[in-house]
């Protein structure tokens, strides 16, 4: 009997004493919040506690996916993957949350409902931030940007060094970085010099006088390309007779270079090297000319004419 009572009394002691006191303390409300309706949010010790617990599970199953992932991409690709994986982990974390709290016994549609008018602000504030992280995410999995790429927006051109989810740097040639927000290549014309190959076809245009021989301007021109640096041989470089202008014969000198983004240079080399051989081969470069006529006209007829008669 005295063992029984011994039980019963430990027994009372756990379910009234210590359960109870943890039954107090996970129930020990920090705030009420009401939102309308015959149900306020009553946040506690424990709803802040089962939040932390579910952030946590969650933060390790988000790792080991994005872990077991990434183990089968390449370096590249696997880049790409992290910036579109944290704006995945971003959404899930919210509806964790949200989950979170209907499990509490919360009736979150009216925390929706109360907050309609916050989320709809927020959208209008976030709209532009939204277009860029969706345009990250479609510059990721399209490939219609690599890093490295060279490319022309707003008229400058720069050398794509890293992509991210909300914004794209690049490396502009006069040596500073254009930050482009991702919305405008999915809005904007943007030309990508190397989306199909790191080759592009570049010209330097010249006119000669009239009466220069036109077959020995073409030779000048092609042996000036193949002696320039930085321009490919093959594709080979190759002369137009572009038009007969207003003061002289104009043409148009074509290559290949294998980085378009240094080729200002090759085109000063170029034009410095064409004309040191056209001065060496008397070819003219001439200046523009116009012929102006003086019209004078008749004398008005009110002006005093000169009297050739005597005066008597």
């Amino acid at each position: 009997m005295q063992e029984q009572g011994a039980t019963e009394n430990i027994k009372e002691v756990i379910e009234q004493d210590i359960w109870g006191a943890l039954k107090d303390f996970w129930n020990f409300e920090l705030l009420t919040y009401n939102v309308g309706g015959d149900h306020p949010i009553v946040i506690t010790v424990g709803l802040i506690l089962l939040m932390v617990v579910a952030f946590v599970l969650t933060g390790i199953v988000l790792r080991v996916l994005r872990s077991f992932i990434t183990s089968k991409l390449l370096e590249d690709d696997k880049m790409k993957f992290i910036s579109v994986f944290k704006f995945i982990r971003y959404i899930v974390y919210v509806i964790v949350i949200l989950i979170t709290l209907s499990s509490a016994g919360i009736d979150i549609t009216i925390l929706l409902t109360a907050s309609a008018a916050l989320f709809v602000g927020i959208g209008l504030a976030l709209q532009e931030l939204f277009q860029d992280v969706i345009g990250g995410i479609f510059i990721i999995l399209d490939k219609s940007l690599l890093v490295g790429d060279i490319i022309e927006i707003d008229g400058r051109v720069g050398r794509v060094f890293e992509i991210k989810l909300r914004t794209t740097r690049a490396l502009t040639r006069d040596d500073k970085v254009m930050i482009i927000p991702n919305h405008k290549f999915i809005s904007d014309t943007v030309y990508n010099y190397t989306q199909n190959h790191k080759t592009t076809r570049e010209a330097v245009k010249v006119g000669v006088a009239y009466g220069s021989d036109t077959e020995k301007v073409k030779r000048i021109l092609l042996d000036c390309a193949k002696e320039q640096k930085g321009i490919l041989k093959n594709p080979e470089p190759f002369i137009l007779f572009e038009d007969f202008g207003d003061s002289a014969l104009l043409f148009g000198l074509h290559f290949y270079t294998a980085d378009s983004f240094v080729d200002p240079k090759v085109k000063s080399e170029l034009r410095f090297r064409i004309d040191k051989k056209f001065r060496l081969n008397d070819i003219t470069i001439p200046f523009p000319q116009r012929d102006v006529h003086m019209y004078y006209p008749n004398q008005r007829a009110t002006e005093k004419q000169p009297d050739n008669e005597e005066n008597t």
